[in-house]
C-alpha cells in the first residue's frame, strides 16, 4: 500500500541586495543556492522523491526548486509552475493542492511565507513547533505531512506531521 506525503517547502534565502528587483524577481542569495542544493541531497538521501511538483513561478522559487529537481534528477518540464502560489492564501494553497493531488502519492509544494505557515498548521494534527526565533517554515525549511495510505486531503488536521526540517538546524551554524 502507498503511503501519500505532502511536502511543503519554503523559498531558500534570498537575495537583498538589490533594490532595482522587484519582489517577484528576487533571486537567490549564494547562502540561498548552498542550502537549496542540500535540502535536496537530503530529499534524496531520505527518499522523499516527489511524483509531482508545484512551484511559485517567483524567480527565489523557481531557483529553488531548479536546484532540487537537479539532486532529485527530475526534469524541470515535469513542474506545475503555478502564479497562485505566489501571495496565495491558505485558501488559494488549499486550492491548488486538491487540483494536484489526484492520484500522486507524493506531492511537493514549493512557495512563500506567510500562506505555507498557515497550511502547515491547517493540515497537521500535531500543532507544529516554532525555532528559537518563534519561526515555523524558515526559508528553504521543509514539512513533511503523512497521510498514510489515504489520498493527499486539504481537510483540516488530517495529516501526521512526519518531519519539520529547518536546513540551520539540520546541517548546523557553519552553513550560515
Amino acid at each position: 500500500m502507498q503511503e501519500h506525503k505532502l511536502l511543503i517547502m519554503r523559498h531558500a534565502k534570498s537575495d537583498w541586495s538589490s533594490e532595482r528587483n522587484s519582489d517577484f524577481d528576487r533571486s537567490l542569495a549564494k547562502r540561498g543556492i548552498k542550502t537549496a542544493i542540500l535540502m535536496g541531497k537530503w530529499l534524496k538521501e531520505n527518499q522523499h522523491v516527489p511524483d509531482r511538483v508545484i512551484c511559485s513561478p517567483a524567480l527565489r522559487a523557481k531557483q529553488t526548486c531548479q536546484l532540487i529537481l537537479k539532486e532529485l534528477a527530475i526534469s524541470e518540464q515535469d513542474v506545475f509552475w503555478i502564479k497562485d502560489i505566489y501571495d496565495a492564501s491558505l485558501n488559494d494553497l488549499l486550492s491548488t493542492i486538491s487540483q494536484h493531488s489526484n492520484n500522486t502519492g507524493t506531492l511537493l509544494i514549493i512557495g512563500h511565507n506567510p500562506g505555507l505557515d498557515q497550511l502547515v498548521c491547517h493540515l497537521s494534527k500535531q500543532t507544529p513547533l516554532v525555532n528559537a526565533s518563534g519561526k515555523l517554515l524558515t526559508t528553504a525549511a521543509l514539512a513533511i505531512l503523512g497521510y498514510n495510505s489515504e489520498p493527499i486531503s486539504t481537510e483540516p488536521h488530517q495529516a501526521h506531521l512526519q518531519n519539520l526540517i529547518r536546513p540551520r538546524e539540520l546541517f548546523g551554524e557553519e552553513l550560515f
